[in-house]
């Protein structure tokens, strides 16, 4: 049962809040600097205004040889560009640490071998860390391995591959690591992907350089580019822009 003195109690204790909230204009809450730049949006994958094509599918000119400072070694044909099996891995010139990555694959539509040995390839980013690109498509093999996966360390929300031979994308938000002085971790790398436009990786922490043996493990490094991985299957790629973040 309410009394005058609870009344009187109530009304005092929401006095504050009250007189706190008349005294706010909206104004005091907004902000007005910094202003964003302005990026024109692509029409469909195309890149943004502001994006560094690394391939448009006319030239190899961002890449190089991982076996040193040589032309890129892979085949370009009919706006892709395709695994030279054998002839190493290919790297972008520039170096990159925090970013956003626009990619598309496509595994050979003529399915040959099971579990790693089909469609299998990868995408390094600052060339340690794996994200898998392998022909998951009714394809079992384990389960960190697969595509969508970051390399023998985490397993993908979902299995989002389209069929073998169709081309496939991923849109990749990476933070890279920070180290402290000494080398040790300051805070570790962090990837959301998208794959065909469905979450399979959601701010996931990399526990350190991909490792095909034993655990993963850090070392101290700034930018590096992005590698793409010669496993001797002919996967190729199109498309790829990237934003410096």
């Amino acid at each position: 049962m309410y009394t005058v003195k609870s009344i009187l109690l109530s009304s005092a204790l929401l006095l504050p809040a009250y007189a706190l909230f008349a005294q706010t204009k909206p104004e005091d809450t907004e902000v007005w600097t910094p202003v964003p730049a302005v990026v024109t949006p692509g029409v469909g994958t195309a890149p943004p205004s502001d994006a560094i094509v690394l391939f448009n599918g006319s030239n190899l000119d961002q890449w190089v040889s991982d076996k040193g400072d040589r032309p890129a070694p892979w085949t370009l044909q009919d706006g892709a560009m395709t695994v030279a099996k054998g002839k190493g891995a290919i790297k972008t010139k520039a170096s990159f640490e925090d970013f956003q990555l626009h990619i598309e694959f496509r595994t050979p539509s003529v399915v040959k071998g099971e579990g790693q040995g089909r469609g299998n390839s990868g995408i390094f980013l600052q060339e340690q860390y794996e994200l898998q690109v392998l022909d998951s498509y009714e394809n079992k093999t384990y389960s960190n391995g697969q595509a969508g996966s970051i390399y023998k360390q985490s397993i993908p929300l979902v299995n989002a591959c389209r069929k073998p031979g169709e081309w496939q994308t991923y849109d990749v938000i990476w933070t890279a690591p920070r180290f402290n002085n000494d080398g040790s971790v300051q805070s570790p790398a962090r990837i959301t992907v998208l794959q065909n436009g469905i979450l399979v990786q959601n701010n996931t922490e990399i526990k350190g350089k991909t490792q095909y043996i034993g655990k993963p493990y850090y070392t101290k490094h700034g930018a590096l580019p992005l590698m793409l991985q010669d496993h001797g299957d002919l996967v190729s790629f199109r498309n790829i822009w990237i934003r410096k973040l």
